[in-house]
């Protein structure tokens, strides 16, 4: 019995470092490269009425190699300011990131009238990438919603 319980955790350890030996070493890729982010019908006239609900976050934090193109969709019934580009209504925008840094735009669908666009570094392969995986994991884990 012994024995077969010592085999049993030897095999889950052998399991789980090569878990995490996959998790540091795989390349990142996805089924897009595209962070969506919906101006929801009614944003303008819930401005208007004076609602100061965020409708979209203050901070959007995007990651190069992964996610690093913006696309905001104008599902209201207005155009859109973001930074210098007006959004028509039904009108999506793409703005592709190449450098890493923190980028702040004008944004009429916030109360505050700004966003930040919070560009990370690809992880590196080994330690800085398993870290990445996990954080991200645990970030997106249904419990925490």
């Amino acid at each position: 019995m012994k024995g077969k319980l010592l085999i049993a955790a030897a095999l889950a350890l052998l399991v789980a470092g090569a878990g995490a030996a996959w998790g540091a070493f795989a390349p990142l890729q996805g089924a897009s490269r595209d962070a969506l982010f919906e101006i929801p019908k009614g944003t303008w006239e819930r401005r208007m009425a004076g609602d100061k609900a965020e409708i979209l976050p203050d901070t959007i934090t995007l990651v190069l190699g992964v996610n690093d193109v913006l696309l905001l969709r104008n599902s209201d019934t207005v155009p859109q300011i973001f930074g210098p580009v007006l959004i028509m209504p039904g009108q999506d925008f793409r703005l592709p990131f190449e450098q890493a840094g923190e980028h702040p735009f004008a944004c009429t669908a916030h109360a505050s009238g700004q966003m930040t666009v919070v560009v990370e570094p690809t992880p590196q392969a080994g330690w800085q990438r398993l870290q990445w995986r996990l954080k991200t994991l645990f970030r997106e884990a249904p419990w925490r919603n």
